[in-house]
């Protein structure tokens, strides 16, 4: 008697969404962001910068690490002839400059860090301009989705009809 029901249930169900499915079909559209991001100059030209910076910062950053083992290997090689006063110093000074260095790749790698306010500063408006492009384009045609099939949403298949990333870039004034 359950597995009745429950078969009955299942039918009711599937009937239900097939009927909302054949009423209601909304139209639905993809694009690709990082293709539409890829083809923007001033996107090019922020990443550009971004990467320069983090390069620089993250040279700056190993420099002082090889400072600190260049410190620590003096410090093993005069430990023999060193009092006890002098070996803490030394200790408290390697840490010390561990934890500069540590406390400096934070503040600029770090979740609210420099890179990632520069990140917001150069690469968001950008990102908001083609998110209200991609809106006004789904509005124009129609759409009621739109999805980006360049993270994490997986397209096994999707039809080139359906792909609006071109009309995104014309919208925002750039030529394929």
């Amino acid at each position: 008697m359950k597995i009745k029901s429950t078969i009955l249930y299942c039918l009711f169900m599937l009937l239900s969404i097939a009927a909302v499915a054949q009423s209601g079909a909304a139209k639905f559209g993809y694009v690709d962001t990082d293709y539409i991001l890829g083809e923007i100059p001033e996107y090019k030209a922020a990443q550009s910068e971004l990467d320069k910076t983090s390069v620089m910062w993250q040279k700056e950053i190993e420099t002082k690490y090889t400072e600190i083992d260049k410190l620590y290997k003096a410090y093993q090689a005069d430990a023999i002839l060193l009092t006890e006063d002098m070996k803490k110093k030394r200790e408290n000074e390697i840490i010390n400059k561990e934890k500069e260095v540590k406390d400096l790749q934070k503040q600029r790698f770090g979740v609210d860090g420099e890179l990632f306010k520069k990140r917001q500063e150069l690469v968001k408006p950008i990102q908001d301009k083609v998110y209200n492009a991609i809106k006004a384009v789904a509005e124009k045609a129609g759409l009621g989705f739109i999805l980006d099939k360049s993270g994490q949403v997986a397209i096994l298949y999707a039809n080139s009809k359906y792909d609006k990333s071109d009309e995104v870039l014309t919208y925002l004034g750039y030529k394929k």
